[in-house]
């Protein structure tokens, strides 16, 4: 049982590089060469099989006949011929496709060296299979194309020749825009579909998972290098940095190449994504030191020009399983794969190729002289018999531009079939006859549709951008090799649905259960903005906090953004909250306890008003004018009154009335004040007898002072109002969170006039009550008025500044407390004592005891 798992496994493991002696012997020693007869012939030069000597310091071509040789099939380029076959049996048998006319081919390997391969097409040009320049020799078939490729330069170096003779060149191999631009080759057609929308797709792929660390291989050739520049520009316009970029030297047909030595380069480097870019023979060393090293763990991003079977090691694991190719969008061709089945040996007797397949995997007995097998195969054996990773059954991208290379020309026959006067025909009518160049102008035009559809246009200017299918490589368990179709990019399609994605299709690479990240700095999550390092690429970057009031809701900002004046961010500077509006209203606590003290104290004010009434005739409501102490208490109510003005949510009408109510009564309240200490001071001071003191004392002058003061503010006031007056604004700095309702005050020059003219009031009154301090009184009051003003003048001397260091609601209880309490200082000191012996001490309240007092 061991034995068998031993030699199923030792199969799977069979190696591309085939030595055996008795068979391979054959292709070394012979130019493989597969015709197949028709009246025209369309010939094909494939590189199906390589030889590389085992001794590297003897000249390969010096041992054509040494044993000491290895050869390498390249399957499938194989299918290839197989493609070209298959197209010609299918024209063949269709009667309307060039009715009377049979197609044939020729298919050749591309030997090692650009002499001898020249020296095989002179062959094909002359017809005798020997070099023999402008000189023709059969005349049973005319060649009509001849198919080159895969790699461009197998192209470019047979275009060189067949350029001199206008021959028509098809080559199948990858899109090569300097092929066509340069005009370097006139007589070279392109089957295969632009690359350009190549590097919009890998783009796209990069921004759909985010990948925006990503490193390069390229093949270093002029292809290589547009490519690099193109997509060094796309990357850039979507943000996407290149953290590296390493061009790999071609070096063509030769598997036994030195290791890469930058492999550290890829360990190193925290990009998690690279794209490679190049074909198989190019790229074969760097592939191979790729897999030695095991990189399981980086995400590889291919076109789709890549021969996996070359790939081949005995390690378990794959370095690319889960890579994501970029192939061209091709229809299914029917009936190719039913085909293939049944090609064989026996079916193609002339292809030794095929017995020498037949020998190496199926055990045939081989006879070494006319290198065929003769029998003991295994029944029934085919080339779908043969593991996926030696032979892919489906068909690959070339051998689908060979399909369609065919079709072109046979419709390009057919149209110069046609066109009778552009056809010679030889005698009997077996052979059609013709230039080589007279197929270019229908070649230059062909616009058909293959046989499953697909448009197909040889003119370079006229192709379209093709599709793309985006395969994932699954190569997990070894050998499974299987080309999984989980999405397409379409450049044709509309903007935001040009890529389609079943990402729960994709397997990634070996070790990863996740989508891959791959970025040079880790995310900033919202509340942070991107500070890129000196020095270093866009994608490079530290994660800094938001400043102050700025918010970022979104990862990798490059800027924050300011919140609006209504809104505050929050402690994660991610989000902006509605800021809250807030004034000193009647529901808040400190509102209510102001508003009741307000009406408590203008209660009781009145209280003391309706005591002086009630004792008007008495001698202590007499003393220093009995008006002025009426007018004093009715104004003292209502500054009481006043705080209500401040409480509440402020109005352009609250906001007029609470600086000017506020001006007008404590003018009045202080005028009132200053009238009542000039009574004392002509009463006491003027000592002299005249005419003066009697016309002062008997007129009541000072009672004068309070309509001219009132008056004088009445004019502030109204220029005030006039020229600026206060009007409702917000304050959404002051306080966190939250919107201040406020009274702006307008024109601040004329509020500081009004509250000088406030100021000069109080101090006159105090200036004169300070004065008249120590006069005799027999109720002090002179001395009260002074009291009372030093502590009217300290309470708002002392709201300045704690009024200027306050915001908010906080600002405006400050005011509605100082006028409280100004006020209160009025009511009390002056007051409070005539009050006391009204009601307390009614017998000093009398002419007797002024007298006995005096």
């Amino acid at each position: 049982m061991l034995f068998s798992w031993i030699f199923i496994f030792c199969f799977l493991q069979i190696p591309t590089f085939v030595c055996s002696y008795t068979s391979t012997e054959c292709l070394v020693g012979m130019n493989y060469l597969l015709n197949g007869k028709g009246n025209v012939v369309i010939s094909g030069f494939f590189p199906a099989y390589a030889i590389y000597p085992l001794n590297k310091t003897i000249d390969w071509r010096m041992t054509k006949f040494n044993r000491d040789f290895m050869v390498e099939f390249k399957l499938r380029n194989y299918q290839s011929i197989l493609a070209m076959m298959f197209a010609i049996k299918e024209i063949n048998s269709n009667s309307y496709l060039l009715p009377n006319t049979t197609l044939g081919f020729m298919a050749q390997n591309v030997p090692s060296g650009q002499r001898y391969t020249l020296d095989s097409l002179f062959g094909i040009l002359s017809g005798s299979g020997h070099a023999l320049p402008n000189y023709r020799c059969a005349r049973d078939s005319m060649s009509a194309a001849i198919l080159t490729g895969p790699s461009w330069s197998i192209s470019e170096y047979i275009g060189t020749l067949l350029d001199l003779y206008k021959f028509p060149q098809l080559t199948f191999g990858p899109f090569d825009t300097t092929l066509s631009e340069q005009r370097q080759f006139s007589s070279l057609y392109q089957v295969a579909p632009k690359d350009t929308s190549l590097i919009l797709g890998i783009a796209s792929l990069m921004l759909h998972f985010h990948w925006i660390w990503v490193g390069l291989f390229i093949i270093d050739d002029h292809k290589g290098a547009q490519i690099l520049s193109d997509l060094r520009s796309e990357m850039e316009n979507n943000g996407v940095c290149i953290a590296f970029v390493e061009m790999i030297l071609v070096n063509r047909g030769s598997f036994l190449t030195t290791s890469w030595k930058n492999h550290v380069q890829v360990l190193e480097s925290s990009a998690n994504v690279i794209i490679i870019y190049g074909d198989t023979d190019s790229l074969l060393s760097l592939i191979v030191n790729i897999k030695q090293n095991l990189l399981t763990w980086k995400v590889w991003v291919m076109n789709s020009h890549w021969d996996a079977s070359k790939f081949d090691n005995y390690l378990l694991l794959d370095s690319l399983h889960g890579a994501l190719i970029f192939s061209h969008h091709n229809e299914e061709v029917i009936n190719f794969t039913d085909f293939i089945k049944t090609v064989n040996p026996f079916k193609y007797p002339k292809d030794t190729y095929l017995h020498v397949l037949w020998h190496s995997f199926f055990n045939c007995s081989f006879f070494r002289k006319g290198c065929k097998i003769v029998d003991n195969c295994l029944p029934n054996a085919s080339l779908e018999f043969l593991p996926g990773k030696i032979f892919d059954m489906a068909m690959s991208e070339e051998s689908y531009n060979v399909y369609t290379a065919v079709y072109a020309v046979a419709h390009s026959l057919h149209e110069m079939m046609l066109n009778q006067v552009q056809f010679q025909t030889c005698e009997k009518g077996k052979e059609m006859v013709f230039l080589p160049w007279q197929l270019h102008p229908f070649l230059k035009n062909t616009q058909i549709f293959n046989h499953v559809g697909d448009q197909v246009v040889l003119n370079w200017k006229l192709k379209s951008h093709e599709q793309y299918d985006i395969l994932n490589f699954w190569n997990f368990p070894k050998g499974l090799k299987l080309n999984v179709k989980i999405g397409t990019f379409s450049p044709s399609a509309p903007e935001g649905k040009k890529l389609s994605l079943s990402s729960h299709m994709i397997q990634w690479a070996t070790g990863l259960t996740e989508i891959p990240q791959s970025v040079c700095s880790v995310s900033c999550d919202p509340g942070f903005r991107k500070s890129h390092q000196e020095g270093k690429v866009a994608c490079c970057f530290d994660c800094t906090p938001c400043p102050e009031n700025e918010i970022s809701n979104e990862t990798d900002v490059d800027q924050c953004v300011t919140c609006p004046e209504t809104h505050y961010p929050n402690t994660e500077k991610n989000y902006c909250f509605q800021k809250k509006v807030i004034f000193l209203a009647y529901d808040d606590l400190l509102g209510k306890i102001l508003s009741c003290v307000s009406l408590g104290l203008a209660s009781l004010t009145v209280v003391v008003l309706w005591v002086f009434l009630k004792h008007r005739d008495t001698p202590i409501v007499k003393a220093n004018n009995r008006a002025l102490s009426y007018t004093l208490l009715i104004t003292l109510t209502l500054c009481f009154l006043c705080p209500l003005l401040f409480i509440g949510r402020p109005s352009t009408v609250t906001c007029i009335l609470q600086q000017n109510t506020f001006g007008l009564l404590f003018t009045v309240v202080l005028s009132t004040v200053l009238a009542k200490t000039l009574t004392v001071l002509i009463a006491f001071k003027i000592t002299t007898p005249g005419r003066m003191r009697r016309w002062l004392l008997i007129s009541r002058a000072p009672n004068f002072i309070i309509p001219i003061c009132t008056l004088l503010q009445v004019v502030l006031c109204a220029i005030w109002l006039a020229t600026s007056p206060p009007f409702t604004d917000k304050d959404a700095h002051s306080e966190h969170g939250h919107i201040i309702i406020i009274c702006n005050k307008g024109s601040a020059l004329v509020f500081y006039c009004i509250l000088g003219f406030l100021g000069t009031l109080a101090l006159g009154s105090y200036l004169m009550a300070f004065l008249s301090r120590n006069l005799p009184d027999a109720f002090n009051e002179a001395k009260f008025l002074a009291f009372s003003m030093l502590v009217f003048c300290s309470v708002w001397v002392s709201f300045l500044p704690v009024y200027h260091s306050t915001k908010g609601k906080v600002m405006v209880a400050m005011e509605v407390l100082s006028i409280l309490a100004s006020c209160t200082s009025l009511l009390g000191i002056i007051f409070a004592p005539k009050c006391y012996i009204i009601l307390l001490r009614p017998e000093r309240n009398s002419l007797h005891h002024i007298r006995d007092k005096t």
